[in-house]
């Protein structure tokens, strides 16, 4: 590696939102970083800046096959199974995507919101109708999301508490050997419900994503790894990834002056208003999955070597100064480029539509049905997970 001494990232839990003191002074110091991470073996790059982020996920030479091989990582264990989307380049990585991308194209997504308003309706008439305070996480924003990937996926209610159990436990940083256990038990059993699921939809096909990923097996384009890789990387971040967003933004929402009463207003703003969200909530921790380089690549004024593994933060880049100026503030009237909360380039997200259609049917409906929504205990004691991969509050006391 290049001569620059490497620093240790630690991945420490932050109190509530506050943006990672690490990735603030990486954006404004270093772009290009050296750093070493609390798992695995060896040193690695860190990229933070908008331009630069994009540009690492967008070109070939970084790629992402690195499943089974010693990376620097944050946790101990890797999340997706091996021949997860996560880890494959073009072009199987495509041929892999095209097999679910009719699930999630703007017109599956439209057609579904219907179903999915429906959903959220029956919840918030039961919010309404049961005690104040409630916990918006318990009664909202954790069922809601997990109800909406049962429908997409064809997971029965019955199955959704596993599936929850599952998301939580695989993407909690595990701190010890136990923790570790757990989650290999967790990704197995996993595993086994969905090649379960996966025969059920064979011999009884249903309107859903796990039949159409079984008729992509079926036509030879993908094979039944795939299939179980890509049922658990949908069906688990399905749920967990978008609970804690919608919680967050919720967060967002009622403790920044103005912003509640101005969706209440003005409902027009709500896809904006998400948007703006989802650039500015920081809601993972550390970083995901790295690159490795297959060939030397100059990032900036940074020669990368050959076989060096490269990290980049989409959270860093939603908060570049010199592209989103004052950043840290939360615009519903930003003109700025497109955010990266979804990713980019080749592993761009495969269900950002379905995400975004969710968050503004829960903004629009709350906005609509609770304009006097406000939370019920002071912001400082908002209980927060820690140790989790994508940050969320573990409750929303709230009243109206």
């Amino acid at each position: 590696m290049n001569s620059e001494p490497a620093t240790l990232y630690r991945v420490d839990d932050l109190p509530a939102l506050e943006f990672d003191p690490f990735l603030r002074a990486s954006l404004h110091e270093a772009p290009v970083r050296r750093i070493r991470l609390p798992h695995g073996e060896g040193e690695c790059w860190l990229v933070t800046s908008y331009h630069l982020v994009r540009f690492v996920t967008s070109d070939p030479r970084f790629s992402r096959d690195i499943a089974g091989r010693p990376i620097p990582k944050m946790t101990r264990h890797l999340i997706p199974l091996d021949r997860a989307v996560s880890f494959v380049d073009p072009p199987d990585h495509a041929r892999v995507r095209a097999a679910v991308a009719p699930a999630f194209s703007g017109t599956a997504v439209s057609t579904l919101r219907p179903r999915v308003q429906d959903l959220l309706d029956a919840m918030v008439d039961r919010l309404m109708d049961g005690q104040r305070p409630a916990d918006l996480v318990r009664d909202i924003t954790s069922p809601f999301p997990l109800a909406v990937i049962g429908l997409v996926m064809g997971i029965p209610k019955a199955d959704h508490a596993n599936v929850r159990e599952w998301a939580t436990t695989l993407l909690t940083r595990a701190s010890d050997e136990q923790a570790a256990q757990r989650a290999e038990r967790a990704k197995q059993d996993s595993r086994v419900y969905f090649q379960r699921l996966a025969g059920l939809r064979r011999a009884d096909p249903r309107d859903d994503t796990m039949t159409t990923l079984v008729r992509a097996t079926e036509s030879g384009t993908i094979d039944e790894e795939e299939l179980l890789a890509l049922a658990t990387l949908i069906g688990l971040n399905g749920w967990h990834a978008v609970c804690n967003n919608s919680s967050n933004m919720l967060y967002a929402l009622l403790t920044t002056e103005g912003l509640w009463g101005r969706l209440c207003a003005e409902p027009h703003t709500v896809p904006r208003a998400v948007d703006e969200l989802l650039r500015w909530v920081p809601h993972k921790h550390g970083v995901g999955q790295p690159r490795i380089t297959t060939e030397d690549v100059r990032v900036r004024d940074v020669l990368i070597r050959e076989g060096e593994y490269v990290y980049v933060s989409y959270v860093a880049a939603n908060w570049d100064e010199r592209v989103y100026p004052l950043a840290g503030d939360i615009d519903f009237d930003r003109q700025a480029p497109k955010h990266l909360a979804f990713g980019n380039g080749p592993h761009f997200c495969v269900g950002p539509l379905l995400a975004h259609m969710e968050a503004e049917v829960l903004l629009s409906t709350l906005t609509a049905r609770l304009p006097t929504l406000r939370l019920a205990v002071p912001r400082e004691q908002v209980p927060w997970q820690t140790g989790i991969l994508i940050r969320g509050p573990k409750s929303l006391p709230a009243t109206w």
